[in-house]
């Protein structure tokens, strides 16, 4: 079997545009990966139209040799196009054999992964309006769910601005009572001495974890935060390099670490870093903020990954017409996702029903604008 073509496919998702990678061959067996990025579409898309002519003519079931001829390729680096290649290079592996990406990787140690709800807060940002909706999160049946309550802030927040952060925290609390897990996300936005602030008073509402609450590639700065707050900090959806994870394991001031499998270069890098937290006697928390596909890999990663504590999801809060773009993906059910067992990672792409949602430049949350959590809104102008 070889490639004869490697293709992307982008689908305007308001809010991130999705990049899904085709990797075709000569047996007709074809392999569904992603690449999709939080602020970069084309650039995505350019990458791996750069990077195609080095896969074309190899066996694609040789996973670990495609990916590190990439890597060498890459001058040691990971880029956009190595993870959907080698998801995609995954999926092609599956199907040939007839089984899930899990089974390839030694069979599944769980049946049910528990799942924490994101993309649930779109609307008003006050008190009532965040705990209405968190009620309906945990109506649905999850128990857990994560958000950002600090608006535009960067830096620093106000006083004001402090205690309207603490007021939408203690009514998400209230309305979830105190059997749901609280993860409160701060996405890379704060100093060292106000995000210990922040951590201090975040014990006060029983979180589960303080998430990236400083810029998540200064490991130095996240051990620094960890060892002032009295809650757990964790990261690591910045991280790319299986040395970065290490050094802030190797500090020992966490128990959890958020890995991006996109940013750490697909499936097989993932489940390493899982090795590298259970060394420490941590667990990981894989970063999941794009399409259904990728929650999909995830479960894939989740089966045969002993060291997990929660599993990221969005699919729940997307736009209706998100299941007529992808078939296959498995739905959340009392807050729990099951272990998938279609052969490959088991979604397929409808690329007729994809061209009815194109690429737009406005389909990005801009952070730090008013109004970025809505969603709804196209905030990029």
């Amino acid at each position: 079997m070889k490639i004869t073509d490697v293709r992307t496919v982008v689908v305007g998702n308001p809010w991130k545009n999705w990049v899904f990678v085709v990797v075709e061959t000569d047996e007709g067996v074809t392999g569904l990966g992603e690449a999709t990025g939080g602020l970069q579409t084309q650039p995505r898309v350019a990458s791996i139209e750069e990077t195609k002519h080095l896969v074309i003519g190899r066996d694609p079931r040789n996973v670990h040799e495609i990916w590190n001829f990439l890597y060498l390729s890459a001058f040691l680096s990971i880029t956009p196009a190595m993870a959907g290649i080698e998801m995609a290079c995954w999926d092609i592996l599956g199907k040939s054999m007839g089984v899930p990406v899990h089974t390839l990787l030694g069979g599944k140690v769980r049946d049910e992964v528990r799942v924490y709800a994101n993309g649930w807060y779109s609307g008003g940002r006050n008190p009532k309006a965040m705990a209405d909706k968190a009620r309906e999160v945990v109506d649905k049946g999850y128990t857990a769910l994560k958000f950002d309550p600090f608006g535009t802030a960067y830096i620093k927040m106000s006083r004001d601005e402090h205690k309207e952060a603490q007021a939408i925290v203690g009514a998400v609390r209230d309305a979830i009572g105190d059997s749901a897990d609280l993860l409160i996300e701060a996405h890379d936005r704060f100093s060292v001495g106000e995000a210990v602030k922040i951590g201090n008073w975040l014990a006060d509402y029983d979180v589960t974890w303080f998430e990236t609450p400083v810029l998540s590639n200064d490991v130095q700065a996240l051990i620094s935060v960890a060892e002032k707050v009295p809650v757990r900090v964790i990261a690591g959806e910045r991280m790319h390099e299986l040395h970065d994870f290490a050094r802030f394991l190797a500090a020992d001031v966490t128990d959890v670490i958020n890995p991006e499998p996109l940013g750490v270069g697909g499936i097989w890098r993932s489940i390493q870093i899982a090795g590298l937290a259970r060394a420490h006697h941590a667990e990981i928390a894989l970063h999941n903020a794009e399409s259904p596909l990728k929650t999909m890999v995830a479960l894939q990663i989740c089966a045969v990954t002993p060291n997990i504590f929660l599993q990221e999801c969005f699919d729940d809060f997307l736009e209706p017409w998100t299941e007529d773009v992808l078939h296959g993906y498995l739905r959340v059910e009392n807050g729990h996702l099951q272990m998938p067992d279609a052969p490959g990672i088991g979604v397929e792409l409808d690329e007729e029903e994809a061209m009815k949602h194109p690429y737009s430049p406005k389909h990005f949350l801009r952070m730090f604008r008013p109004d970025w959590e809505r969603r709804d809104v196209a905030l990029s102008e």
